[in-house]
Formats: C-alpha cells, sequence, structure tokens
C-alpha cells in the first residue's frame, strides 16, 4: 500500500488522477490512472507492484534498496518489473505536461508473482467504466523484444487420503506420501508423453506444454505411516493445449492407484482441485498493435515467453490487444543479486518517448 500511495501522490503532482481499487482487506491494491484527457482509446502500460521473497538466497547486496554498479542496477524486483514500473511513471508524467490526443494509460496489479489475483478486481472496474483502452504494453523482460504470445497457467492441488497404522505394520496400512510419490510419478509420465508426442510452437523455447510438481508435504514423524500428504503443480500450456482436458488425462492415469489404495482403505483418495488460473496470450503476428510497437522499437522480429502475464486477461476478457515488452532478462529475475542493465531502461525510455509522440499525434493507428 506504501508503494501505492506514493505513486498515487506523485502522479497527483502533475494532475494525474489514480484509480485504487483496494482488496478484501485493503492491504493491497490495483492501480489505474489516466492522462490526456479521454478514458477511451490510446495505450495502456501494464505492470505488477509485488515481488517474489529472497528467501534462501546469498545477496551481496541489500535486496530492497536500489544499487548501481557497473552499468547496472541491483534490486529485488529490478528485473521482474519494476524497472518498467519506473519507466511507465516517468513517462505518465512527461505525458501529462502534453497536449495528447490520445490517451496513456497506466495499470499497476499487485499479487502477480501468485498466478495473476489483484488483476480480476482491475478488470471488473475497467468493465464498469468508460475505460478502454485501444491498446496493451505488459512491461515483463523481454530485453526490449516484442513478445506475441506466452503460455497459460493452471495450478492445482492435490489432497491425498491414505490410512494411518504403526509403521511396523505398513502394509496394513496405505502411505498417503507413497499416494503423493504415484501421483507424481503419472505427472512426470504425461509430461514426457506430451514433449514427445504432444503439440508444439516452435515459437517458445520449450515449444510444449509442461507439468511440474512444485511442493509436496505430509508425514508426522517416521515410525507412523501418513494418512495425509499433499502436492501441488502446475499445468503450462501452449494455445494448442487444453489444460482441463490435460488434467482429464491425468485422473485417468491415477484411477487405478486409487483403486488399489481402496482395497486396503476403502476411504483412500486423491483428490485435484484447481487453485488457480490464467489465460495464456496469443496475439496474430500481423495485428495492428504488433506493427505499431515495431515502428517504437525498430525491431523487426516477434517472440513468445514460456513466463506468464496478466496480457492473457487483458486480451481474453476485455478484447484488449496486448504484447509483452519491457526491459531486462528474466534470466536475472527471481535470482540473487537481480540487475537491470542502465542500457536496457534506456531503450524502455525511447521506446516510451517514441510511444508520447505518437499519442500527441494522435497517430497509434498509423
Amino acid at each position: 500500500m506504501a508503494l501505492i500511495h506514493y505513486v498515487a501522490d506523485l502522479l497527483a503532482e502533475y494532475g494525474i488522477a489514480a484509480d485504487i481499487i483496494h482488496n478484501n482487506d485493503a492491504t493491497k491494491a490495483n492501480l489505474y490512472a489516466s492522462t490526456g484527457g479521454s478514458r477511451q482509446g490510446g495505450v495502456m502500460l501494464s505492470g505488477h507492484t509485488d515481488v517474489v521473497p529472497i528467501d534462501g538466497q546469498d545477496w551481496t547486496v541489500d535486496p530492497f534498496i536500489m544499487s548501481e554498479a557497473g552499468g547496472k542496477v541491483f534490486g529485488r524486483g529490478t528485473t521482474d518489473m519494476k524497472g518498467f514500473v519506473a519507466a511507465s511513471i516517468s513517462s505518465m508524467i512527461a505525458a501529462s505536461k502534453m497536449d495528447l490526443a490520445e490517451p496513456l494509460h497506466l495499470a499497476l496489479s499487485y499479487d502477480e508473482e501468485l498466478g495473476c489475483l489483484g488483476v480480476p478486481s482491475l478488470l471488473h472496474m475497467m468493465k464498469t467504466t468508460d475505460i478502454r483502452p485501444a491498446m496493451c504494453i505488459v512491461g515483463e523482460p523481454t530485453e526490449m523484444k516484442l513478445a506475441v504470445g506466452h503460455k497459460g497457467k493452471t495450478a492445482i492441488s492435490a489432497s491425498c487420503c491414505g490410512r494411518e497404522a504403526h509403521s511396523a505394520l505398513a502394509p496394513t496400512a496405505v502411505n498417503a506420501l507413497h499416494l503423493a510419490c504415484d501421483l507424481v510419478n503419472e505427472i512426470r509420465a504425461l509430461q514426457a508423453n506430451i514433449a514427445e508426442n504432444g503439440a508444439k510452437d516452435h515459437d517458445f523455447n520449450i515449444p510444449y506444454t509442461t507439468l511440474h510438481a512444485g511442493i509436496m508435504s505430509g508425514g508426522v514423524q517416521v515410525n507412523i505411516v501418513p494418512n495425509k500428504a499433499s502436492v501441488h503443480f502446475e499445468i503450462r500450456n501452449i494455445a494448442e493445449d487444453d489444460p482441463l482436458a490435460i488434467l482429464d488425462q491425468l485422473k485417468a492415469r491415477i484411477e487405478p492407484i486409487i483403486a488399489a489404495a481402496r482395497n486396503i482403505a476403502p476411504d483412500a483418495d486423491i483428490e485435484l482441485a484447481i487453485t488457480n488460473s490464467y489465460p495464456g496470450l496469443s496475439t496474430p503476428k500481423d495485428a495492428e498493435i504488433v506493427t505499431f510497437v515495431k515502428s517504437l522499437t525498430g525491431s523487426n522480429d516477434t517472440i513468445k515467453v514460456a513466463f506468464g502475464t496478466e496480457g492473457g486477461l487483458f486480451s481474453r476478457d476485455l478484447g484488449i490487444p496486448t504484447i509483452v515488452c519491457g526491459p531486462g532478462s528474466m534470466d536475472q529475475g527471481h535470482k540473487p543479486d537481480e540487475f537491470i542493465s542502465k542500457a536496457q531502461l534506456e531503450l524502455c525510455d525511447d521506446m516510451l518517448q517514441a510511444l508520447n509522440l505518437r499519442l500527441l499525434a494522435g497517430t497509434i493507428s498509423n
């Protein structure tokens, strides 16, 4: 909230009013601001304000105090994606001093790192007002390359239920951790099959849908067969694949495992529940927004990125043509001593300055 209020107060100094959309307990918020008169048309710059934790990472600089050395700016989130957020705020301030023919918009969201959890309330606000940008640039780090697509994500929680016993009598029980391991084995087998035989999109560096188990927990102590265990896993799908269909395949694969466990414990089960999902982004390479942003950056090529963004939600739910283009590389994101080069920030400033001039002239469609 301190960050959101800081941005709102800073923009207010230049006559830019900001809408603040709080979460339920007002501990976090999205921010939406426009300059240039109309709330219709123009271009929206979108970024997220949260960062990933530093737990377990060996930093040699203070992760939460920006520092500079060797042409680089260090700190948690400098690449992902506070460099773009800072550049966007600066661009908004510059735009406020111009008589824009078309507006510039700024959208900042919370909890993107947890699965774009903050964006839905921002989408609701935009749906119920007259706000409708003509285009959106999501500033995730692409080294200022134009990304026209990213994978969708579906996060799933698996609850494994067995039957406890003294470990000396383990064969008479159903070990919930073993059920969890069996589930993970099927996740890996399904992944191998998709990698070998599934649909491919070679614009991605990993051209197929991926499944990944990230968390497993269960058990109390070693001489008790555990009756509960959990697994959290995800599906990151290319546009050609339906994550729900993949989940159905996995459910079919674990049916024999559950049936075998119920021969010992009738209540044994592996329950799967979707905890979060967001769509992929698939903007046609010949779309107007692609041509437009190419004219701002001088780029001739497009890419696709494996990581997700809020861009798929803006595209799917609001019909706003969207691309991903921002400074820095995700190779530096989420790591100790995260940094962004000043050269990348300068390229981003150049793009946004060119954008403001196009908005001033009213020529975003030319």
